[in-house]
């Protein structure tokens, strides 16, 4: 497939790109410098302006751009600058893809006469609330805040592309566990000086996802139409993420060996929580994590300090409780390679590239 990402640059989009690539995906980046080679493209979402050449013969775009909601503190004009970067830029992504959907638009490359049939757009478990004690899935309301308020405005921007047909996913992502950034990052130098421990009471739940899983996810996603893959023999060892094959119905014809066929993922389309089946309290996130480091997870970290830090994005990040489950993918059929924190936290850690 011919794929688009935007947030190509940022840590989910940086690991994301080179595993479609790896895949044999053509992939091009929507960029807001100046392009530096010929697989970016300019794109400026405060103007309203998209490279229209980047959408020639896309099969699929990825939408991960936004400003980081935990990279600094919420004044007014930061909050206006989080719901922006969100809306302007699905909205006007969206809008381009809707219209290179159009029966009369025209297309060219690779896939011509088909145009954009998919659409990945990024999105986030603060659509629950700070207060999701739940467990809760996919068909939750949305909760209350400045967050859920983000998230909805948000979703509702990429309905111009569902409703001109494509197939569209809203991965509301948890906390990603990753050494590059997020929440880890920023728990680890005092975890590795010892002095680490919950954030807050500990209380709360944390619906976390190991980054190579959010990957896989993500590849899973961009493949589940519902529609069975050509036959052939399976690789010997499936990836985290790919439903097992099964056997062909009936008997086989006498003398003649059938290849397994390999089954098709369900049609996904709508939210999907980019979750681990497993959310973790705050004090046994903190646990696990010394556990693995081999320090001690001891001196929690009151509110009132997050607060002087990080302002709002305490009571509604950090802080918030949310038990969210991934029920769709896992009714689709999606295998975690890293279910339990303790095995997603060491995967991270010695991984060079997270």
């Amino acid at each position: 497939m011919r794929i688009i990402v935007t947030g190509a640059s940022g840590l989910l989009g940086s690991k994301l790109v080179p595993a479609l690539r790896a895949d044999g995906h053509d992939v091009v980046t929507l960029v807001r410098r100046e392009p530096r080679g010929p697989g970016e493209f300019r794109w400026d979402p405060e103007r309203g302006e998209l490279d229209a050449a980047a959408l020639a013969g896309v099969d699929a775009a990825v939408h991960l751009a936004g400003a980081g909601v935990g990279d600094r503190r919420w004044t007014a004009d930061y909050r206006r600058t989080i719901l922006d970067s969100r809306v302007q830029g699905t909205r006007l992504l969206a809008g381009a893809l809707a219209a290179g959907a159009s029966p009369d638009a025209p297309v060219e490359g690779p896939a011509q006469g088909r145009g954009p049939a998919v659409l990945l757009s990024a999105s986030g478990v603060g659509w629950y609330g700070t207060a999701a004690g739940g467990p809760v899935d996919e068909t939750a309301p949305a909760g209350g805040g400045f967050l859920a308020d983000v998230v909805r405005a948000w979703e509702e921007a990429a309905q111009a592309a569902a409703s001109a047909g494509l197939r569209v996913c809203l991965l509301r992502t948890g906390p990603v566990l990753a050494r590059g950034g997020g929440v880890l990052a920023r728990q680890l130098p005092l975890f590795r000086a010892g002095l680490g421990g919950p954030l807050g009471s500990g209380r709360q739940w944390v619906s976390w996802i190991g980054i190579d899983d959010w990957v896989a996810a993500v590849r899973f996603l961009l493949a589940a139409d519902g529609q069975a893959p050509d036959n052939g023999p399976p690789p010997a060892d499936l990836p985290a993420g790919e439903a097992p094959p099964v056997s062909p119905s009936g008997p086989p014809e006498a003398g003649v060996s059938r290849p397994p066929v390999r089954r098709a993922a369900p049609r996904v389309t709508g939210p999907v929580n980019l979750v681990s089946p497993n959310p973790v309290t705050g004090s046994e996130f903190a646990r696990t994590l010394g556990g693995v480091l081999r320090r001690p997870a001891l001196l929690p970290v009151p509110r009132l300090a997050l607060r002087a830090v990080v302002g709002g994005f305490t009571d509604e990040g950090v802080l918030a409780s949310q038990r969210v489950v991934p029920r769709v993918l896992l009714d689709a059929g999606f295998r975690f390679q890293y279910p339990d924190l303790a095995s997603a936290l060491r995967a991270t850690l010695t991984s060079q590239r997270s």
